[in-house]
């Protein structure tokens, strides 16, 4: 492989790792990435060119997304393989999956590509992968009757359910807690528009990215931050939510700490 400075920019046919800098962007509680650079750090794998990297970028032109990597690059969230690479005597499947490197399966898997993304999802299972991510907003929010925050809390474990809602009362918000479809609907139709909601993936007759979407595409709700909290922790997973528009990210379990980090900064409070 070519010789590169740390100066460079990358190059089409670059393999790239994700940092000790950059794994702690995708798990700290909070980021400054864009969400573009959160979308290219989560497909970075130590195995994937860039330029298959940038395809999987829907709507995303080619050179943005180079441009992105190279921020990325300059601020030492990722590196080109040659820079951290081990020997390959030293390497295991864990080194790729305890740093949160995950494969992302082509648009037309192969057998191959099948066999590949199962191994990974079990190990993922035995050994415990974890994601905290947040994006700060650009203000601070207001409520929007100038009195309590309102959050929406979609969960279908109850004792967790009534956890959060007691947590966030204590905090200082007006909380409702929905398990399913119905009671989704009549959480939202409920006055005011909820300024947070916490939005669980796995629900008996509903689909969390089905319902993050339809938020993010009813204009009642585009002032709304969304934080996904579930236990979905693949990288396909993790990507598909902060594409449809999660304002942050957390899996299954955390702490209240951690959850209250980021919900300080999508809703732009001052950090605690």
């Amino acid at each position: 492989m070519t010789s590169h400075s740390s100066t460079d920019k990358v190059e089409k046919d670059d393999v790239l790792f994700v940092t000790a800098e950059g794994e702690k962007q995708l798990k700290d509680s909070e980021t400054s990435l864009s969400r573009l650079e959160i979308e290219l750090l989560v497909l970075v794998n130590g195995i994937s060119s860039v330029s298959w990297i940038c395809e999987r970028i829907s709507g995303t032109p080619m050179m943005a997304a180079m441009a992105a990597l190279n921020s990325l690059l300059s601020k030492k969230m990722i590196s080109r393989a040659e820079v951290l690479a081990p020997s390959l005597d030293s390497i295991s499947v864990g080194d790729f999956f305890k740093t949160g490197a995950y494969y992302v399966p082509l648009t037309k898997p192969t057998p191959e590509n099948e066999i590949e993304a199962s191994e990974g999802t079990g190990y993922l299972q035995k050994e415990g992968y974890y994601v905290r991510i947040a994006r700060r907003a650009l203000a601070e929010r207001k409520p929007v009757d100038g009195g309590r925050f309102n959050v929406v809390i979609v969960e279908d474990e109850p004792h967790l359910a009534r956890l959060l809602r007691s947590y966030f009362e204590i905090e200082g918000f007006e909380a409702r807690i929905a398990a399913n479809r119905a009671e989704i609907l009549e959480a939202l139709r409920k006055p005011p528009v909820p300024e947070l909601v916490l939005l669980d993936v796995m629900l008996p007759d509903a689909d969390g990215f089905d319902i993050l979407g339809k938020l993010r595409h009813h204009p009642a709700f585009s002032r709304s931050a969304i934080i996904m909290l579930t236990e979905k922790a693949t990288r396909e997973a993790v990507l598909k939510g902060l594409a449809g528009g999660a304002d942050g990210y957390i899996t299954k379990p955390f702490e209240m700490d951690v959850l209250m980090k980021a919900v300080c900064a999508v809703l732009g409070f001052p950090k605690r």
